[in-house]
């Protein structure tokens, strides 16, 4: 998400000043104290729908206003992005290091202000701390259960498109050369051993892939060369994005199945969105502040075009939990979305030219 903003942001020829106060009130905010409590709280896995909901109100964190369309759109780069990342790790260690080239990043966005680097830094020793013991096995059901939960999602971006990393149909390709996982070597060669565990035999064969050994692991310390590409900003070169639907009756099936059926763990999901929302900080404009409006299209009609073609499955603005026998936790969760408004910013505080629209999408 931070890394389509930025791009945004400077797209869009947005003031430095407050550029730098959109992207140091988010990371503030996405980094707050009680926030990464919640998360690191042992838990089950949460909806889309809840997902989406807690990214709505991160981006809205500062004096940045995002339409629909938009906020659609942010949500479908930053889900994709994220599924091919996790996708395309040579081994399920490598989460960690996809996840601290995303800090790194992080941080330098905040280079200049020491009190949220801290706040990164804080959560990357809480990360080491929860996972950087876990095992192998454990580590790659971390990553089954995320592929599990974007396995039906097929949105084609026209980044990988270009690239060639993904398909017409929306699946990703997956490379057939290139390095193997740190630890494994090249394949080619196939070792026979006895009941003695004795080496008797050796066979080779040849692959249609080109494969080569990495020369080091990456660093799993808090300042050092991850080696591992995944997690990089593949925008900090402005290039022109568009995504497209790639809906199928099974999508589609197992969004309305979400949308309708109600969830036997609906408390549980209510009670852990209601602590999750309510450890965010968010800010309101005050004072001389002037919010402003971010459009990811290219241009306002084609963002209302977007905004009507968007087929109805792929809808998240209404969290459907069923949950009628706990009007106390409706009433919390009410209280909590509540204090989380941010009121649109008037028309007579920022003139038309200042007046950008919806950027992000939800993911």
């Amino acid at each position: 998400m931070l890394y389509i903003l930025d791009q945004r942001l400077r797209a869009q020829s947005i003031p430095g000043e407050k550029a730098r106060k959109v992207m140091n009130d988010i990371i503030t905010t996405m980094f707050n104290k009680k926030f990464m409590e919640e998360l690191f709280k042992p838990q089950e896995l949460y909806s889309k729908k809840a997902l989406r909901t807690v990214y709505d109100r991160l981006a809205h964190a500062s004096i940045m206003r995002l339409n629909q369309a938009s906020m659609d759109k942010l949500y479908d780069l930053m889900t994709m992005a994220f599924k091919y990342q996790v996708l395309l790790c040579p081994r399920p260690k490598d989460i960690l290091l996809v996840t601290f080239n995303h800090l790194d990043t992080i941080k330098d966005f905040v280079h200049e202000s020491p009190g949220i680097l801290n706040q990164v830094d804080e959560t990357f020793r809480q990360l080491i701390d929860t996972y950087g013991g876990l095992s192998a096995g454990e580590l790659q059901l971390i990553r089954q259960t995320l592929l599990i939960f974007f396995q039906d999602m097929h949105i084609r971006v026209s980044i990988f498109l270009k690239d060639k990393v993904q398909n017409s149909n929306g699946r990703f390709v997956l490379p057939i050369s290139g390095p193997v996982p740190w630890g494994t070597e090249v394949p080619g060669l196939i070792r026979m051993f006895n009941r003695n565990g004795e080496e008797v035999k050796r066979t080779e064969f040849t692959t249609d892939g080109n494969y080569v050994t990495l020369q080091r692991e990456g660093s799993f310390d808090l300042y050092g060369d991850r080696v591992l590409k995944l997690g990089t900003n593949m925008y900090s070169v402005s290039r022109p994005v568009e995504t497209h639907m790639a809906g199928s009756s099974k999508n589609t099936a197992s969004h309305a199945k979400e949308s309708t059926v109600p969830s036997p763990l609906a408390k549980e999901e209510l009670n852990f969105l209601a602590r999750l929302l309510g450890g965010l900080d968010i800010k309101k404009p005050g004072g001389s502040e002037t919010g402003f409006r971010l459009n990811l299209f290219t241009t306002d009609e084609e963002e209302e075009h977007a905004a009507l073609t968007r087929p109805e499955e792929l809808s998240y603005k209404v969290i459907n939990i069923e949950a009628v026998q706990e009007p106390g936790r409706r009433a919390e969760l009410s209280r909590i979305l509540g204090e989380l408004e941010v009121a649109e910013p008037r028309p007579e505080s920022a003139g038309k030219g200042e007046d950008l629209l919806a950027l992000m999408d939800a993911l």
